[in-house]
């Protein structure tokens, strides 16, 4: 029976208050009752509008239909098709913008739980002994070198990989997986879903290199003169932004990044851990992205007993996601709108003992289209804290544009693709794509763009 609800199937969660206290994943996802009675709420449309929004494009209206049908493998087969990474996926992709935003059911009510669904039938798989080796073209006698295994790496490798390319992924750190295994927290995506997700790339001929940084060990040239055919740059935007304030070199400063690279990638919150972190009381946590809502929800399981968000927008500003949003609300974290970071404030020992903000109003927009903070007189104050972590943005490393001749950035350290609907560089045959191109952006179009680069590749090394 089809079901007709307006209203999405919940998420089954750990509950506020135990969860605030552990790393444990906090959405626990569809059983398989649930599962069937959210994938009966779609209409199936002759015009699915929902895949228009997927930069993956995923056959949705397919999928849910063998799910409604009690055929969960089947159905994840069908995601895997275009989406290598449907378990991940399926857990950090901002559906509410892309595919859940086309969907009809959302005209007049709330649409299809799209990435739930998707979650639940990659989990499905990943729950198998065995699982199916999408089906590769013979070898193609050609090589392909990628820098970065985050998601843009990994999706042009496996695209590469499944038409037969020769591919290898160099990576920097010492776990596979980049933004996913130093970025996002283990309570939104587990790292044995982003091990088990690689693992199915290794299965496809996949080769991985750890403790491996183009521009340093090799160089691109290099990578050239040992066979590749082309390189991909997928290695993100990992150099962190400062807000350029006082005291930002007072201990208990961190870098969003450094602060979740601890605690995600070196497993800071695991008791046998020997990797150092301040244990703050009192925790601020300035921007209001993804990454900031990641940081703050890391203060708290860390013991903090207060961690304040600190936004010079509205809360209808806020750039993260609703659920994350909600999620450290119902966590306990405040949240302070319409607020400026002035100056961080220091003790006779250079530690943080407090922040000085300005009170903000909106003005007119600014060049992004939201309304530009405006400040207001004398309206100065402080909040006191003794760890403040600056989550305002990143930007690519330079290191491959300073070694490697042909590569260009632009002002803001992202790289110069050489025309609008390509993902080649100004350098012949090194594409690029994902946050090392476009700066800090979403899981699913890094990866979009991985595919789209390969695409490209092997349309050109076709002809």
């Amino acid at each position: 029976m089809k079901n007709a609800s307006n209203i999405k199937n919940p998420m089954p969660s750990q509950k506020p208050e135990i969860r605030k206290d552990n790393f444990n994943e906090v959405a626990l996802g569809y059983t398989a009752e649930i599962a069937i009675s959210e994938a009966q709420r779609c209409l199936n449309c002759k015009n699915p509008l929902c895949v228009t929004g997927c930069p993956v494009n995923v056959q949705i209206p397919a999928f849910i239909s063998e799910i409604a049908n009690g055929n969960f493998l089947s159905a994840a087969e069908i995601i895997k098709k275009t989406n290598l990474l449907p378990a991940i996926c399926g857990r950090v992709c901002p559906q509410e913008k892309q595919c859940e935003g086309k969907c009809v059911r959302g005209i007049k009510g709330e649409s299809v739980a799209i990435g739930r669904l998707e979650r639940f039938a990659a989990d499905v798989l990943l729950s198998q002994d065995e699982q199916s080796i999408p089906e590769t073209k013979p070898s193609a006698g050609k090589k392909a070198a990628i820098i970065g295994s985050g998601p843009s790496g990994l999706a042009c490798a496996g695209e590469l990989a499944r038409a037969g390319w020769d591919v290898t992924v160099y990576e920097a750190l010492h776990k596979f997986g980049g933004v996913l295994v130093y970025g996002i927290p283990q309570f939104r995506l587990p790292k044995e879903i982003v091990a088990k997700e690689i693992s199915s790339l290794e299965k496809l001929g996949v080769k991985f290199v750890k403790d491996f940084i183009v521009g340093k060990t090799i160089t691109v040239d290099e990578l050239f003169d040992s066979g590749a055919d082309a390189v991909y740059i997928g290695s993100g935007a990992g150099l962190p932004s400062f807000m350029e304030i006082p005291g930002e070199e007072l201990c208990g400063v961190y870098s969003a990044n450094e602060y979740l690279t601890r605690i995600n990638l070196m497993k800071a919150y695991r008791s046998d851990s020997d990797t150092p972190i301040y244990k703050a009381k009192n925790v601020c946590v300035i921007g209001g992205g993804n990454v900031a809502m990641d940081s703050a929800r890391c203060a708290m399981r860390m013991g903090a007993q207060t961690v304040t968000v600190v936004y010079r927008r509205t809360e209808a500003e806020l750039p993260a996601r609703l659920e994350e949003i909600e999620h450290a609300k119902e966590e306990g974290i405040v949240f302070r709108f319409l607020t400026a970071p002035l100056k961080i404030n220091g003790d006779e020992n250079d530690s943080a003992i407090s922040l000085s903000c300005q009170q903000m109003k909106l003005g007119e927009p600014d060049a992004s289209g939201r309304a530009r903070p405006v400040p207001m007189e004398n309206s100065e104050f402080e909040i006191t804290t003794d760890c403040v972590i600056i989550a305002i943005g990143n930007r690519p490393n330079p290191l491959l544009v300073s070694t490697t001749e042909g590569l260009e950035a632009n002002k803001k350290g992202c790289l110069v693709i050489r025309s609008e609907g390509s993902t080649e560089t100004m350098r012949n045959d090194v594409y690029a794509g994902g946050d090392a191109v476009t700066g800090a952006a979403t899981v699913i179009l890094a990866m979009g763009a991985g595919k789209a680069a390969a695409k490209e590749i092997l349309e050109k090394h076709s002809k």
